[in-house]
């Protein structure tokens, strides 16, 4: 029979920590803090497996559930001595959500469930505060009105607001019980009049709608989005967790506070959070009011007004220090806190792994490892590659002239410079059209998901540094200011007011999200030290893995950053990138143009040099370390002039009448030039081309190998789908190699190889392989010829697919395993049954995707390649895949 609860309090669990599929984060945690002996109000979670069961057969809960929650809710009421729906002394549940992986703010909670026009009587009565029943009645008819009912936020924030301006109220805590009272006569009314039926007075029938709501929840449009921009499975579900309700808004010996056990922006060693007396949690994280800092280091760094936690409640204060330190032991690892003080009595809601910058992450593993905590291959598992990404971009340069506009709180670190627009909606415009943004709110909320991730960075008026833009944007990676009093937001109007500046959508701010700084317009930026913590990691990753990680480059400038960020060689130089500049690319058209072999000798004759010069950088830069050299890869109408003004420059250098241009260009022109006249095709019709570019690359091999330099070119041919084709062109590469080394006196090492990005290259793999020496996986290419999508049309229908679950990810960002990858499986292995010793690479940008670089890993690749700003990522992924493969052989 299955077991739909798990209950958990009064010193005791059925769930635990390793139980997180079945009890998603919340839940399991919850049992485990139980299980520690650590302060938790009594409740059960109903498992993912009902969420599944929910969402499968339209909204029906499974047999037997109801009885399990019934003889659950029965246990709490024997713990605590109260009655649910009871009107002397009632029992009040909140009911949140928990999936296995964290989602903040992304689905519903409903908290005081169990109130009704009864019941706070009986517990104004039992609290002996009239005032306080009624300000939780309250709550809870707004957030059940909005989460269950449908009845939209605002509707009740407008009760709220007018009552105040009637009685010359500034905050909620101003009013009074009776205001409170006829408060919650209007929400009733207004709840009654926009859902069109009454509010549900059943405790049990409230319970039911916010569970079901919860459960609906999973597939609300944010939680979705959230999920696709995290890579969680929509299959996964989430638990429910029914609580008894502990209260911080009770008076001034009650409080509510979220905290880090580590500083999440920096990764420092030092308590970190936010509290605020006789207050509920929601009143925190949703910037409703300035929260008060935890600890007096806190207040004196930020310059708050408030009175931290530790003085204004010491033995409370004392006594969390030490559930801090026992959790972070318990889990070795930051931990992010919930908790409650209810008239001097401290409750634990909830502990996870807090999220945090990549800095903090990168920080928090290697303190941990001499701390002893951890060990330095769990360090390097316990770093995200992907969000490596956040260190590589440029800051705030010190020195640069700021124009402030305003301070708020250094909510998530990082500098942004974009145009102000203050509605997702828009961000999401705006970027759609490639312009860079920051999101200005008074506050964000879960629907804000999307114009978040598009948004350079993220300034609120409002919140703290737990609150929801706060967290997102940590998580996210994108800088973030919020609580920013001083500036004052107009949505409506579409305007930004900082003193006496007043900025309209699309001006230009600059963020500092690590000091908390609002800049008018843009301001310069410098490249970041990686350095510290981050080279730490970087080299207990290279000690593990056992992939070499190369970079795409064929300029000085990426060869150069590509070797700072850590790359052993250059595993993709795309010589046609090489030919747009100016003084080579009217050169290069008179070589298409030429009506005969011997004019495009003559043009390949002026282009060789300058080849030549470019190799000869690139060989000293990399410094004997190994270059793989792509052969001219794309159709040659790509090369043509598009302007009236480039085609006279070209008629006039080439000779010809611009007539005779035309004509030219329509006889390169293809209906379809990804499968057309290119790559090695383009070498056996006009041998020249590659004869030309082998040349350049061994002239400069010659002279760098006279200079002292090792040097080891991999020429590689690419397009090749027939073995004939490569081995007509390896002759011609050895032909001119000889020829090179015969007339410099230099002996040159080299290797020629293949690019597979054919479906049927990677089935002939072991036919090629006879005559190639190494193989390097093109994986944009495959991916296209594989699904028949073109790259730079699939957008169109990708999103849909992905949102209809025929494609899990995005197979031009993430390597499609079924597919492609078998291709490359059977290439690899095709490969190495003929040639032992055969190199093989990727070079596609999967190669700086993380889920890409462990695919690589098991398929027994050499290396993986990237551009020079994944090289970090790649290392990471790759020592993590080394880690997993050796944990499971």
């Amino acid at each position: 029979m299955s077991k739909w609860i798990y209950e958990f309090g009064d010193g005791a669990a059925e769930g635990a920590a390793d139980m997180r599929e079945l009890l998603g984060g919340k839940g399991a945690n919850l049992a485990e803090m139980c299980r520690l002996g650590l302060p938790v109000p009594p409740g059960f979670t109903i498992t993912t497996e009902v969420c599944t069961h929910y969402t499968e057969n339209a909204n029906a809960y499974p047999k037997g559930l109801e009885k399990e929650v019934e003889g659950a809710l029965k246990k709490i009421e024997k713990v605590l001595g109260r009655r649910f729906g009871n009107a002397e002394k009632p029992l009040l549940v909140s009911v949140r959500s928990g999936s296995r992986a964290s989602m903040p703010g992304m689905m519903d909670t409903v908290l005081n469930l169990g109130l009704n026009d009864h019941s706070v009587e009986g517990l104004s009565t039992d609290s002996g505060d009239e005032r306080f029943a009624y300000d939780s009645y309250r709550r809870f008819i707004q957030m059940y009105g909005d989460v269950v009912m449908g009845v939209e936020h605002h509707h009740f924030e407008d009760l709220l607001e007018d009552l105040k301006a009637d009685r010359g109220a500034d905050l909620d805590t101003d009013l009074g019980a009776g205001d409170l009272k006829a408060l919650v006569e209007d929400y009733l009314a207004k709840a009654e009049d926009v859902a069109g039926k009454p509010f549900p007075q059943d405790p049990a029938d409230q319970l039911w709608g916010a569970v079901g709501a919860v459960f609906g929840s999973w597939m609300n449009n944010r939680a979705v989005t959230y999920r696709r921009l995290h890579g969680i499975p929509s299959d996964w579900g989430t638990a429910v967790n029914v609580q008894a309700m502990v209260f911080g808004n009770m008076g001034d010996d009650c409080a509510t506070g979220v905290c880090f056990t580590r500083n999440p922006s920096n990764g420092d060693n030092s308590f970190y959070g936010e509290f605020l007396l006789n207050a509920q949690g929601e009143d925190v994280v949703a910037g409703i009011r300035t929260p008060q800092p935890l600890t007096e280091a806190e207040k004196s760094v930020t310059g708050s007004d408030f009175a931290s936690m530790e003085s204004a409640l010491p033995n409370i204060y004392a006594h969390l220090v030490e559930v801090r330190g026992r959790l972070e032991r318990h889990y070795t690892d930051m931990q992010d806190m919930e908790f409650t003080v209810e008239r001097g009595k401290l409750w634990m809601l909830q502990t996870r792994a807090g999220k945090r910058t990549t800095k903090a992450a990168l920080k928090i593993a290697v303190d941990m490892v001499a701390e002893g905590l951890i060990d330095r291959k769990q360090a390097i598992e316990r770093i995200d590659p992907a969000r490596l990404d956040q260190l590589l971009h440029p800051t705030l340069d010190p020195k640069a002239e700021r124009d402030l506009l305003g301070r708020g709180l250094p909510a998530s670190p990082g500098a942004a410079t974009g145009a102000v627009v203050f509605s997702s909606a828009d961000a999401e415009a705006w970027a759609g059209r490639d312009e860079k943004v920051i999101l200005v709110r008074m506050e964000t909320s879960p629907e804000d998901i999307g114009g978040m991730h598009v948004s350079e960075g993220i300034l609120t008026t409002r919140g703290g540094m737990t609150s929801h833009a706060a967290v997102v944007a940590r998580g996210m990676g994108i800088p973030c200011v919020s609580g920013a009093g001083d500036l004052r937001v107009d949505s409506a109007a579409k305007k930004l007011i900082a003193l006496d500046v007043e900025l309209l959508e699309g001006d230009v701010i600059t963020l500092d999200g690590s000091t908390g700084e609002v800049m008018k317009g843009a301001v310069a930026m410098i490249q970041p030290e990686l350095t510290g913590d981050f080279g730490t990691l970087m080299e207990w990753a290279d000690e593990v893995r056992t992939m070499g990680v190369r970079a795409n480059a064929e300029t000085p400038t990426d060869a150069e950053t590509a070797l700072r960020f850590g790359a052993e060689g250059i595993g993709l130089s795309r010589t046609e990138h090489m030919f747009f500049e100016p003084k080579r690319i009217v050169h290069m058209r008179e070589m298409i143009l030429a009506k005969d072999e011997d004019h495009r000798r003559r043009s390949l004759d002026r282009l060789l040099p300058f080849q030549r010069q470019d190799f000869i950088e690139l060989f000293n830069i990399m410094n004997g370390l190994p270059i793989t050299i792509r052969l001219l890869d794309p159709p040659l109408n790509e090369f043509l002039p598009l302007t009236q003004e480039d085609m006279t420059e070209v008629a006039e250098a080439a000779g010809m009448t611009m007539e005779e241009v035309r004509i030219r260009k329509v006889e390169l022109d293809e209906s379809n030039p990804m499968l057309g006249h290119r790559g090695c095709r383009l070498g056996i019709t006009y041998p020249e081309i590659y004869e030309m570019q082998a040349r350049a690359i061994f002239e400069a091999a010659a002279e760098v190998t006279k200079a002292g330099i090792p040097v080891a070119p991999e020429v590689m041919i690419p397009l090749v789908s027939v073995p004939a084709e490569f081995d007509i062109l390896k002759q011609l590469i050895d032909r001119v190699a000889g020829e090179v080394m015969h007339a410099t006196g230099q002996e040159l090492s080299y290797m020629t190889g293949t690019m597979i990005e054919l479906p049927r290259a990677a089935l002939l793999a072991g036919e090629i392989a006879e005559a190639a020496e190494f193989f390097s996986f093109g994986t944009n290419d495959l991916t296209q010829t594989t699904y028949g999508f073109s790259r730079d049309d699939a957008g169109t229908f990708l999103e849909p697919y992905h949102k209809i679950g025929i494609l899990p990810e995005d197979p031009f960002i993430t390597i499609d395993r079924h597919g492609v990858g078998e291709l490359v499986r059977i290439g690899a292995e095709r490969g190495r049954a003929v040639r032992p010793d055969l190199k093989m690479g990727i070079c596609g940008e999967h190669g700086g995707d993380p889920a890409s670089v462990f695919f690589c890993q098991e398929v027994g690749l050499d290396y993986v390649s990237c551009s020079p700003y994944r090289v970090p990522i790649a290392r990471l992924a790759a020592a993590q895949a080394a880690l997993r493969k050796k944990q499971g052989s």
